[in-house]
């Protein structure tokens, strides 16, 4: 199957994006609703990607391969190094650590402001924050409200913002 060069780049995307969701291709793509996102998919890149067991999009080997990019999540020799949004590797940066009190989505907003001097939407937060939960990195504990804390030590994750993120 011949790709596009629109449906070879899309392709980079889920693999560097990978566990990934409808909604961040929608935002990655500009696509109006997760539907169109499904129908490309479907439509286009049928024969390189998958749904895991947690519905997430996954790409196949032959679709690394492919489009030459690197997995969104690698492991090895005792470092995992995920690909993310500048704002996602930010909000790595000023999470607690494995060993610290979790914090909630308004605490770790407000430790951007204080870091970076940004202010995204507490929603770019909370979603920046559950893809790294689904990347493996983030640990999620609910207590009155969800909070969030790394999973590892920061020195055994590295965060790699990835170009136009």
């Amino acid at each position: 199957m011949t790709l596009s060069e629109e449906a070879e780049a899309r392709l980079a995307d889920v693999v560097e994006l990978q566990p990934t969701k409808n909604s961040e291709l929608q935002e990655r793509w500009g696509l109006e609703s997760g539907s169109e996102v499904h129908q490309y998919l479907e439509n286009e890149l049928s024969e390189y990607y998958y749904r895991d067991d947690d519905s997430l999009i996954r790409a196949t080997p032959e679709a690394a391969d492919l489009v030459d990019v690197k997995p969104g999540v690698e492991g090895g020799d005792g470092e995992t190094v995920i690909r993310v949004p500048e704002l996602q590797r930010r909000v790595f940066e000023v999470l607690a650590g494995p060993d610290e009190r979790s914090q909630s989505v308004v605490s770790v907003l407000q430790d951007l402001r204080e870091e970076y001097g940004i202010d995204p939407a507490v929603d770019e937060v909370r979603s920046a924050l559950q893809s790294l939960k689904r990347k493996g990195v983030v640990e999620v504990e609910y207590r009155s409200v969800p909070t969030f804390r790394r999973a590892a030590p920061r020195e055994d994750v590295r965060i790699e913002a990835q170009s136009g993120g």
